[in-house]
């Protein structure tokens, strides 16, 4: 679609002359005029997204030379690396963005766990995994191959949340096996009846790739869960959800425990 709309754009830019980018105002009385500058706007909005720099008048007389069967002023082979040379570019200023947050991250977060775990009543694992116990149950402990169904808020070092059940009015269903490393680790310590604060290293939950949305690259998380049962309804009915489509610690990034 987008490529569409990008060729019927470039269509209507040439029936127009290159002096109409200048223009403040254009007639759009009639329908096919509305049209033009409807794909017209689209495509700007698309490209001073991506291209805030764009040489409009530049732009405009390729267009121009192109449909107008016109000899280009650049060899193809000078377009290819132009563009090559651009997309090598945004992707190095991408990746050295992805690291400068990725780095910010970890240090805060780093300082977040040391912080968090002089809290009285907060208990380190091996792995790195704090807890701390806000209520206490006196039910099983599920293991790796159960289905628990659980209350849980989710929130970022800042104290964002950045999912919760409590707020959706429900909890949610999901096998042990299927979420992070740190969920996996306390809830096969929790029993039923337990309410725990568990706070997860980046390691131990989605690392240096995050989840692409309010996740970034190696933050620790920390979620209050309550444990209300395991293998509700013999695990053939979820309760409040799917695991993977939220961020309950869900394992998306593929890591293993």
């Amino acid at each position: 679609m987008k490529r569409l709309v990008t060729a019927v754009a470039l269509g209507s830019i040439m029936t127009l002359p290159l002096t109409a980018f200048a223009q403040d105002k254009v007639d759009l009385d009639s329908d096919q005029a509305k049209l033009s500058y409807s794909i017209g706007a689209t495509l700007g909005q698309g490209l001073s997204k991506d291209i805030k720099d764009l040489d409009v008048d530049a732009f405009a007389a390729a267009v121009k030379d192109v449909y107008g069967d016109d000899d280009l002023q650049m060899s193809q082979d000078d377009i290819s690396s132009t563009l090559t040379q651009y997309q090598q570019k945004k992707v190095s200023e991408q990746k050295a963005e992805q690291k400068k947050v990725a780095d910010e991250n970890r240090k805060k977060s780093e300082a977040f766990l040391k912080e968090n775990a002089k809290k009285d009543g907060v208990k380190t694992t091996d792995s790195g995994l704090q807890y701390k116990s806000l209520e206490s149950g006196d039910g099983k402990s599920p293991s790796d191959d159960d289905t628990v169904r659980v209350n849980y808020e989710g929130t970022l070092p800042d104290g964002t949340v950045f999912d919760s059940s409590y707020k959706r009015g429900e909890p949610i269903s999901f096998k042990v096996d299927q979420v992070i490393p740190g969920w996996q680790e306390a809830l096969k310590m929790m029993h039923v009846g337990d309410t725990w604060m568990i706070t997860v290293p980046s390691d131990l939950a989605y690392g240096p790739a995050g989840t692409g949305g309010p996740i970034g690259p190696n933050q620790a998380l920390q979620f209050k869960v309550e444990l209300l049962a395991i293998n509700p309804d013999d695990g053939a009915k979820d309760s409040g959800g799917d695991a993977d489509s939220d961020d309950t610690g869900s394992d998306d990034s593929g890591s293993d425990d």
